[in-house]
């Protein structure tokens, strides 16, 4: 496999059966109803919120029982109901990573895609952080799935 390949954007895509706002709402400001934080968060079960901060240049962090912060990433576009984009900074490893996700409308439903992409910008073991966060998205897009039915 040529690193090319390798270094190519993570592309994903789930249907919901939700109008584009409740997609929107839910991925945004209902997060830690449906985000498997006790796999994928810092402070795993001691996460108690994840927030958005629905603004260009907010961020997006995790809020545990006894208060302690941690941060996941900055908000490079903030334009609901339709997209986001995240500087992804939750994992020191895939800093300047960025994640763009869109919510179109798809017969009567929504249709959301996920973009992970510049995996180029990885110093350190780019290709298996790739691949790590390609089968992470099925994994966490599922969840989402999942918690908005």
């Amino acid at each position: 496999m040529s690193d090319a390949l390798v270094l190519e954007s993570i592309r994903k895509t789930v249907t919901l059966e939700c109008s584009v706002e409740d997609a929107f709402r839910i991925y945004t400001a209902e997060t830690d109803t449906w985000w498997p934080i006790e796999s994928h968060s810092i402070h795993g079960g001691r996460v108690e919120e994840i927030i958005f901060e629905a603004r260009a240049g907010g961020e997006v962090y995790e809020l545990t029982d006894t208060g302690e912060k941690a941060h996941w990433a900055t908000v490079l576009a903030w334009e609901p109901p339709h997209r986001l984009v995240l500087a992804w900074e939750v994992d020191s490893g895939v800093v300047g990573t960025e994640v763009e996700v869109r919510f179109l409308p798809d017969r009567g439903g929504t249709r959301v895609e996920v973009e992970h992409r510049g995996w180029e910008r990885v110093v350190e073991n780019a290709a298996a952080k790739r691949a790590d966060y390609d089968s992470g998205w099925d994994f966490v897009l599922g969840e989402y799935v999942d918690g908005t039915r």
